[in-house]
């Protein structure tokens, strides 16, 4: 059983981060990315080249954060790879002992820097749930016997502000019943849409059968707001937010006080059960913001005890 998986069903606390993008350096830079968290997070995630723009693969950084200690969260997008690739690097992490997986459908290639390459999507992100969660019970796609079978614990994405609003629920519900988890959700930088989301989610049931984690990313500058909301897909900065940046006396410091308001307000919401973070070039901000918010280190957590229990 992994770290994660152990940490969900004891209901801890969880904190995951998002691991900046590796292209050369080898381990020493895969450290480097996550030493300043290590101590707060129960795993990081080994991106699938984010917004469409190739890096080190998620299976190769995946095995490299296991070799240095670090729990693992293996991303895979549906962009890049038909089924048969797909089920190979499940198959190819399980055998490193690597079972943390995050399914995503993935961004257009349009949102790249290679336009031109051709797109798969031979699967959705749900029907990749639902392969991963037959070769958990000892299947490939095709029926043939996967024996042993791996040990995964299957996670997806949600994003509560994406359009149309109203499905977004019932969509991470399919999440849930194909066999995801835990649940990764897209950054927001308004509350009302997390907090109506979150409140669908209690209501539906869909935060007893998943762990919610929100999604909350750091950045230094009004101008990293108004990139994000102007490029990075399916996330959205309002004008108020980076108006109050623009205004500031210290804008680095009043990026760090919304992110610091937000994380604090989504962790108090009713069904969260913890917090995915992310931080642009500034690695050390996630805990600093965790400790800003007396949020215990992952040791610390392990110690307390228990909370609600999710079912795993």
């Amino acid at each position: 059983m992994s770290r994660l998986e152990e940490a969900v069903r004891d209901g801890r606390f969880l904190v995951t981060a998002e691991l900046l993008t590796v292209n050369t350096g080898g381990l020493d830079v895969v450290r480097h990315h996550f030493e300043p968290y290590e101590e707060w997070v129960d795993a990081v995630n080994a991106t699938d080249n984010t917004a469409a723009h190739a890096h080190a693969s998620p299976l190769a950084v995946a095995i490299a954060l296991k070799q240095l200690g670090m729990e693992p969260i293996m991303q895979l997008v549906c962009r890049d790879r038909n089924r048969i690739a797909l089920q190979a690097d499940i198959a190819g992490a399980a055998l490193h002992g690597i079972e943390n997986l995050c399914c995503l459908t993935g961004d257009d290639v349009t949102a790249g820097d290679e336009p031109e390459a051709r797109r798969v999507f031979d699967l959705d992100s749900i029907q990749l749930v639902a392969v991963a969660e037959s070769m958990r019970q000892g299947r490939y796609l095709s029926g043939r016997k996967l024996d042993p079978p791996p040990a995964l614990f299957i996670g997806a994405v949600e994003n509560p502000q994406a359009p149309p609003v109203d499905y977004r629920v019932d969509r991470a519900l399919k999440k849930v019943r194909a066999g995801a988890r835990f649940l990764q959700l897209q950054v927001v930088y308004e509350l009302e849409p997390l907090a109506r989301f979150m409140a669908e989610a209690v209501e539906k049931g869909l935060a007893e059968r998943a762990a919610i984690l929100p999604s909350i990313c750091l950045v230094r500058s009004p101008k990293a707001l108004r990139f994000i909301d102007e490029n990075v897909p399916g996330i959205s900065v309002p004008a108020g937010v980076i108006e109050r940046c623009e205004r500031a006396a210290d804008p680095e410091a009043e990026c760090f006080e919304i992110a610091c308001e937000l994380a604090d307000a989504a962790r108090s919401l009713p069904g969260v059960r913890g917090l995915h973070l992310i931080s642009f070039r500034k690695e050390a901000g996630i805990a600093r913001l965790c400790r800003r918010l007396g949020i215990p280190t992952r040791e610390e957590r392990e110690t307390i005890g228990n909370g609600s229990r999710v079912a795993v």
